[in-house]
């Protein structure tokens, strides 16, 4: 379906948690009323019917991915499809919308939803660090027994400079406070020299856009699937036992939650 200028504009200016849900409402409305163009009439429209059945419209959760399964270079991970299916399956269970129905008063909207999204790698594409849970694809380096050709090309790749070059022993160099685990130096290494170490996710939790705004929280490690989905249930049991009224979840979490937040991850028996 073609878009106008005009129209592209408008559904820009929709706030971006909504914004693929009105984009793809107002195509399919375009469509059934044989429109092969939408123009800012069909935009306007169809945001005016949205925004008055908002309440209509609310699943009570979010679940969320990146375009990295759709061919993305920078992928750090290639099964994030299965693990989306996973949580969404978890937050399907945990019946967040009959929940949000007894806890908050008034109308639901949008803002009300628990929301989770996974990037497949640390560039971040579907903004983690401001979701409920955020979870971040990781493959850092591991320094194997491959001779090193000196080719520097980790070196070069590395956004960060995590990767620097030991000339006496012909040998990379990893600093692992400037590493984000984006797999890259291992992808250009031509020796098998540098090869993945850990390999899995990152989980940051409890971020949120609004009135006061903050990132969310990374837990310390890489966790994985399996351990992400035993984290994302314990996410879920605190929010639901401290939320009244629909607040974030990064308004109810305290320090020593996320101790036990990580500890979640060892009910994975996988």
């Amino acid at each position: 379906m073609k878009w106008t200028k005009e129209a592209e504009a408008a559904v820009k200016k929709v706030p971006f948690f909504v914004r693929r849900r009105v984009r793809a409402r107002v195509t399919a409305e375009a469509e059934r009323e044989g429109k092969k163009v939408v123009t800012l009439a069909e935009v306007t429209a169809t945001q005016k019917r949205y925004l008055t059945s908002m309440e209509k419209e609310v699943r009570g959760f979010q679940v969320e991915g990146c375009f990295g399964p759709a061919g993305c270079p920078n992928r750090a991970v290639s099964d994030s499809e299965a693990l989306i299916a996973d949580i969404e399956s978890v937050c399907r269970d945990a019946d967040f919308l009959g929940f949000l129905k007894k806890t908050v008063s008034g109308p639901l909207k949008f803002h009300h939803e628990f929301r989770i999204t996974l990037a497949d790698c640390p560039n971040a594409c579907s903004q983690p660090q401001i979701k409920d849970v955020g979870i971040i694809g990781a493959a850092s380096p591991r320094i194997a027994e491959a001779p090193c050709n000196a080719c520097e090309a980790c070196v070069s790749s590395c956004k960060e400079g995590a990767v620097s070059l030991d000339g006496d022993l012909l040998s990379p160099v990893i600093d692992s406070r400037r590493c984000l685990a984006c797999g890259r130096c291992m992808a250009v290494c031509p020796t098998g020299t540098l090869v993945v170490g850990d390999a899995g996710y990152r989980v940051h939790v409890g971020g949120k856009l609004g009135r006061h705004p903050r990132l969310a929280t990374p837990l310390p490690g890489i966790y994985t699937a399996g351990q992400v989905v035993e984290i994302v249930r314990a996410c879920i049991a605190l929010y639901k036992e401290r939320s009244r009224d629909g607040q974030r979840f990064g308004e109810l979490i305290t320090p020593d939650d996320l101790a036990h937040l990580s500890a979640a991850a060892d009910n994975d028996r996988e």
